[in-house]
């Protein structure tokens, strides 16, 4: 039984889902409805329904992470692109008000907004991978130049103002309903899921291993290693897109300056809680997604028991820490090696 239950927690999951059941745990203690679900008006309403919701722009933008750590990336930029694919949406959808206060029809039809913003949100998901993978530029370095350009972009977009959108249907999709559940969910989901097919069932999955384990390897091997690492980073930037057009469409306004502000830290978090190692190769979708929860989680739970806005960046830096111990193989060894000293004294 022992035995079993120690292989258990060997596994990269085990620590993440463990995490995210103490969270769960402390929230219910100190708030009593906080498991509580509410059908109310055809919709399911509660905290956990609120922590899926707000989760969904981070469970995005964490799975585009996911493949461009996995080849031995990194990508900074993806709170800019948020940023320029929101003023994107917004400025092209506006609406305004009528005098009786009802909402006008948009600048433009809201499929070339949405199609606007993700095609940026992929051009700059190209610009990325072309750095990266063609110009040869260490990751960090190329993905800091959009970081930075593209705040300047998405300011220059909205005028270095927060553009207002007061068109109702595209409000469905960062704070719809479709069965009871947020919209949004449904569309982190439908991109995990088709995300996890091409993984499982083509070899996308076996290539993007080999690039990150070994590049020139997986070149002579006959892989496109520079046609997977641009891939990947147009996915993200693809991701980045849509976590944009949720959060603009659930906000009803795009701020260039502060849309997505520091949601890279977060992403980079989820999936390393996750069990995908920043050294490439070894990655977990499902993973990103639970550490995507946990940070969501925590968030909640920090506001929830009223801890002080000015230290409640060091109470996420602190659980992190802490999860990230758990999940090193050579730390639990080391606490299992400083535990078995006294016991071999007291024997002795």
């Amino acid at each position: 039984m022992s035995g079993s239950i120690a292989r258990l927690f060997r596994h990269r999951l085990a620590w993440p889902l463990v995490t995210l059941a103490i969270l769960l745990a402390i929230n219910a203690v100190f708030n009593p409805s906080f498991l509580h679900l509410e059908w109310r008006s055809g919709h399911l309403y509660g905290s956990l329904i609120d922590i899926l919701n707000r989760a969904a722009p981070l469970v995005l933008v964490s799975l585009g992470m996911t493949l461009v750590i996995a080849t031995r990336g990194i990508d900074i930029s993806v709170g800019a692109v948020v940023a320029i694919a929101a003023a994107i949406a917004a400025w092209m959808i506006g609406g305004s008000l009528s005098s009786s206060g009802a909402a006008q029809a948009s600048r433009f039809p809201m499929w070339l907004a949405i199609m606007g913003a993700l095609g940026a949100a992929l051009a700059c998901g190209l610009w990325n991978g072309l750095l990266v993978a063609r110009v040869g530029m260490q990751p960090i370095i190329a993905t800091l130049i959009l970081m930075v350009a593209g705040r300047g972009i998405a300011q220059l977009i909205t005028g270095g103002q927060i553009i207002t959108i007061y068109y109702t249907p595209f409000f469905f999709i960062g704070s719809g309903y479709l069965f009871g559940l947020p919209f949004s969910v449904y569309v982190a989901g439908l991109v995990f899921a088709l995300l996890y097919l091409a993984i499982t069932r083509s070899a996308l999955g076996l290539f993007i291993q080999a690039v990150g384990i070994n590049p020139g390897a997986a070149r002579v091997a006959g892989v496109r290693a520079r046609r997977i690492i641009g891939g990947a980073y147009m996915f993200c930037g693809f991701c980045a897109g849509v976590a944009g057009l949720l959060i603009s469409s659930n906000v009803k306004s795009a701020d260039g300056n502060n849309a997505g502000q520091l949601l890279e830290l977060d992403a980079i978090l989820a999936v390393t809680l996750g069990g995908t190692a920043l050294t490439g190769g070894r990655f977990s979708l499902v993973g990103s997604v639970i550490g995507a929860l946990i940070i969501q989680t925590l968030t909640y739970a920090i506001y929830s028991l009223g801890v002080p806005p000015e230290i409640n960046l060091v109470v996420k830096a602190v659980v992190v820490f802490a999860v990230m111990l758990l999940q090193s193989a050579e730390f639990r060894a080391s606490l299992r090696h400083l535990a078995q000293r006294p016991a071999q004294g007291a024997s002795s």
